[in-house]
C-alpha cells in the first residue's frame, strides 16, 4: 500500500492545552478511513492542521512523501488535499450549475472568462453535467443555493470538492444538520465516490461510519486512542466506554 497522507508526532498547543497530542496517523491510497471521537477530542483541530488552517506546534504533515507542514492552505489544495466543512461554504446567490462551473473553470485555468466558458467551453459543460448527475443535483441545477434543501446543499459541497480533482478528500461531518429523511442519499453518494480518491471521513453518525469505512481511527483528548477495522473498533470495550462516557474522559 502507498501512503498518501501521514502525520508524524503532530502536536498543537493552545497555551498549556494540547488540542492534538503526538498524533501519528497514516492514510493509504484509496482508503475509506473514518476519524471518530467524542466532542472535544481534537478532530477538527487535526483536520485544520492537515489542511493548513493551523500550523502545528511540533511534528509534521507528509503528502505523498513530501513535507507540507508549512505550506499554506491554497498550495495544499493545488497538491490535492481538498476538504468539506461542518458548516457549508457555498455561495447562496449562485445555482449548483454556476457553483460547479466556477470550480471546474478554475481547475481548467479559464476562471477569468467563466460565464463565456459556461456556455461555450465543452469541457466545462461536460464535467458539470457529470457532477450534477453523480450527486443527484441535475433536477435543481438552476435553483439558487439559498433555496435548496439542506441535504442538497451538503451534496453540492461534496460535488464541488470532487470538482477540484482531489487526491485526498477530507469530509468533515457531511451529514451534520441534515434531516433524517435526507441522509440516505448522502450515504449513497459518499459510498459511490471514485475508488481512486482517498477519503478521510470525520463523522459522529455511526451508521455512516460503519457503512462507509474500512479503517477507523479513534481520537480522544487529542491523542490517537485506537485504530483498526470496523468490526474490531465496533466491538472494542474501550471505544464503547468513550462514547458512553464510562471510565474514559471525553476531553
Amino acid at each position: 500500500m502507498t501512503t498518501v497522507l501521514e502525520t508524524r508526532n503532530l502536536v498543537k498547543r493552545f497555551g498549556a492545552f494540547a488540542a492534538t497530542n503526538d498524533v501519528s496517523l497514516k492514510v493509504e491510497k484509496g482508503a475509506r478511513q473514518a476519524l471518530i471521537g467524542p466532542n472535544g477530542a481534537g478532530k477538527t483541530t487535526l483536520i485544520n492542521l492537515l489542511t493548513g488552517v493551523l500550523e502545528p506546534t511540533s511534528g509534521s504533515v507528509i503528502l505523498e512523501g513530501q513535507d507540507i507542514t508549512r505550506l499554506p492552505s491554497h498550495q495544499r489544495v493545488r497538491r490535492g488535499i481538498v476538504r468539506t466543512f461542518q458548516i457549508n461554504q457555498l455561495f447562496n446567490e449562485l445555482t449548483p450549475l454556476q457553483s460547479l462551473a466556477l470550480t471546474v473553470s478554475n481547475q481548467l485555468g479559464i476562471s477569468g472568462r467563466l460565464w463565456q466558458a459556461l456556455g461555450r467551453d465543452e469541457r466545462v459543460a461536460q464535467r458539470c453535467d457529470e457532477l450534477l448527475k453523480q450527486f443527484h443535483l441535475d433536477d435543481v441545477q438552476d435553483q439558487k443555493v439559498a433555496l435548496l434543501a439542506y441535504g442538497k446543499r451538503r451534496q453540492l459541497e461534496i460535488a464541488t470538492a470532487l470538482a477540484c480533482n482531489p487526491r485526498m478528500l477530507l469530509l468533515d461531518e457531511p451529514v451534520a444538520g441534515v434531516p433524517e429523511g435526507e441522509r440516505q442519499e448522502i450515504f449513497d453518494i459518499v459510498n459511490a465516490l471514485p475508488a481512486e480518491v482517498t477519503v478521510l471521513l470525520i463523522e459522529h453518525d455511526m451508521d455512516l461510519v460503519f457503512n462507509f469505512a474500512r479503517t477507523v481511527s479513534v481520537l480522544v483528548n487529542g491523542a490517537l486512542f485506537a485504530e483498526g477495522d470496523v468490526k474490531s473498533i465496533a466491538s472494542d470495550p474501550r471505544v464503547k466506554s468513550v462514547y458512553l462516557g464510562e471510565g474514559t474522559p471525553h476531553g
